[in-house]
């Protein structure tokens, strides 16, 4: 039989889809039987990754996709499997990753009058008005699979659209019926199919920009994401040269700029104070950047003038956002710093005596905030701070062999600022705000790039969103072994810190009445432990710590994932306040 669960799955190998991340149900019969019978027929499809939680195998999917740009398959199980991808499907669409949903559908007949119709008592439970619906607000296309005779178009448009720019997930159901059904081979041209060309910056546009940027005092360059294109980075670095443009990094999740590169500023996380050269450009380029300032705490002088270019640049999708720019340039980076880049050797005449006393001016600065970062590194206390922490990991990993995931969120400055990587594609947050990314993504990670040694930097609370039972059997089931650093503080602190931002001098700051601690504590890593035979550490002391993270490294070399729960200082627990420990002041600590 050749039915429209085997087109389909052929459509998703045609396509290039190399794994499908599947939790199966009682709609999936046709997709079962189909990829039996090519296993024994050897006929070459996707491979199958079993994943025990949806979560957990969108995560891996956006993983996948992060590190090579390729969209992956995700199969769950009707409305409930729909609806138990939960925060992965914000992550996906807000982080803009490629990636094919499918699930099936209750069977639409009771009596047998089908091959699928309705045989179990969940076929009446899961049958809901709109399906699809669940997933709309999140997705670039959906469809439903009515029949086999155009399904392998139905998947190559879904590709098309998800690998577009701005790129996301896609959603596909399929009832039993419409799988079952028996149909006829297609074969369709993959050419047809290509998703649509990355766009440029006109020239109009190209002229205004590019003369702006070389007649500029104070020109600044604020990037998120930018390195999601890993060719991009050279041509921001060929810039940034040109002219001794000083680059900040606001909330990134990809590694966008050399971060030993003279004009590298640093990164800016939820920022309370003004950003200095923030506040003294003349000239600020946005690109690919959802969140380059928080307006209310930091950002450009009101005589600023800001350009935003980047693939979505009205951000369509968000009710609330704008930003007061002169243009808003819909383009893709790459192509739009080559112009840039191309323009000025061609055209622009350069006024070097400014551009090099930028350079000797910027230099200065970055300068000085290398050796600050090093002194709160080497900071004399017991306790394991975030920044010794991160700085240990970057000394004990080898930058150009590994990949490093951050989901420290209340931490996430600290990682960014600390880690100091330099080379694209070695760095990666999610992008976007449901946690529990970084368990099922460094295992996608893993399955694109085998060769490179994956490090998962993740807060307590982050750790527990991602699922770390279905993540680790996973680990251990697929040979993805990879090393995960815990920063454990104890509990969310970030709903802590948003509660003090409105009410610093309120009565949950007098009380310490947060509801935010995890105490008593948990051996995270014996989770791992038990459910995908990892090897845990926990780790308290100052003095143990490079060590251990050398031993972990080790261990997940030779093949075995690690968890390392390492202690850093508490949120600040009731029991503190009651004995007669002083709250400290907020206003203090956050300029600190």
């Amino acid at each position: 039989m050749y039915t429209t669960a085997t087109a389909f799955l052929e459509a998703l190998h045609e396509a290039g889809v190399s794994y499908i991340f599947a939790n199966l149900g009682s709609d999936h019969p046709a997709i079962i039987e189909s990829l039996a019978r090519a296993k024994k027929e050897n006929k070459e499809l996707p491979t199958v990754i079993t994943c025990p939680h949806e979560f957990v195998a969108l995560s891996a999917a956006h993983g996948y996709a992060q590190a090579t740009g390729e969209p992956q398959a995700v199969m769950v199980h009707v409305e409930c499997g729909t609806q138990n991808l939960g925060g992965a499907v914000h992550n996906a669409s807000r982080s803009r990753v490629p990636v094919l949903i499918f699930a099936g559908a209750s069977p639409y007949t009771q009596e047998g009058e089908l091959t699928g119709s309705r045989n179990e008592f969940i076929h009446w439970i899961q049958d809901v008005p709109d399906q699809r619906g669940i997933m709309r607000g999140y997705t670039k296309y959906d469809n439903e699979i009515r029949t086999g005779a155009n399904v392998k178009q139905l998947v190559y448009r879904s590709l098309q659209i998800a690998k577009s720019d701005p790129t996301g997930p896609v959603y596909l159901m399929g009832p039993r019926e419409a799988m079952e059904e028996e149909t006829e081979p297609v074969t369709l041209d993959n050419e047809l199919w290509e998703p649509i060309s990355p766009g440029a910056i006109a020239p109009k546009q190209l002229e205004q920009l590019t003369n702006a940027l070389v007649t500029a005092k104070n020109p600044l360059i604020v990037t998120s994401y930018l390195g999601r294109n890993t060719e991009a980075v050279e041509e921001l670095v060929r810039l940034s040269e040109k002219l001794s443009i000083p680059v900040i990094e606001s909330i990134p999740h990809q590694m966008n700029f050399p971060a030993d590169h003279s004009m590298h500023l640093g990164s800016q996380w939820n920022t309370p104070g003004q950003n200095e050269q923030l506040a003294e450009a003349d000239l600020v380029l946005v690109i690919d950047s959802d969140v380059p300032w928080i307006q209310m705490k930091n950002k450009p002088s009101d005589q600023a003038t800001v350009y935003y270019l980047d693939v979505d640049p009205l951000k369509e999708e968000m009710p609330l956002w704008y930003i007061p720019s002169k243009q808003f340039l819909k383009a893709d980076s790459h192509i739009a710093l080559q112009q840039i880049n191309q323009y000025i050797d061609d055209r622009c005449e350069v006024d070097l005596d400014m551009v090099s006393k930028r350079w000797e001016k910027f230099e200065d600065i970055h300068q000085k905030q290398m050796e600050e970062k090093r002194q709160v590194e080497q900071a004399k206390t017991d306790v394991i701070t975030p920044e010794y922490l991160t700085a240990c990991v970057r000394e004990v990993i080898d930058e150009e062999n590994t990949i490093v995931l951050n989901e420290g969120i209340t931490n996430y400055g600290a990682i960014s600022n600390h880690i100091g990587l330099n080379t694209p594609g070695s760095y990666y947050g999610s992008g976007a705000g449901s946690l529990g990314w970084n368990g099922g993504a460094a295992i996608g990670m893993k399955l694109a790039k085998s060769d490179k040694t994956i490090v998962s930097l993740t807060g307590d609370g982050s750790y527990l969103f991602s699922v770390p039972s279905t993540v680790h059997w996973m680990s251990n089931r697929y040979e993805t072994p990879f090393l995960t650093v815990i920063y454990n503080n104890s509990g969310w602190k970030a709903p802590k810190m948003s509660t003090l931002g409105v009410h610093p001098r309120g009565v949950a700051n007098e009380t310490e009445g947060f509801w935010v601690n995890f105490d008593p504590a948990a051996d995270l890593a014996k989770i791992a432990e038990a459910a995908g035979s990892a090897h845990p550490i926990k780790v308290e002391e100052r003095s143990e710590l490079k060590g251990i993270l050398e031993e972990g490294l080790r261990i997940v070399q030779e093949g075995k994932s690690v968890v390392i729960n390492v202690t850093i200082p508490h949120v600040y627990a009731k029991e503190e306040v009651d004995a007669g420990e002083q709250i400290p002041d907020l206003e203090a600590e956050v300029k600190k």
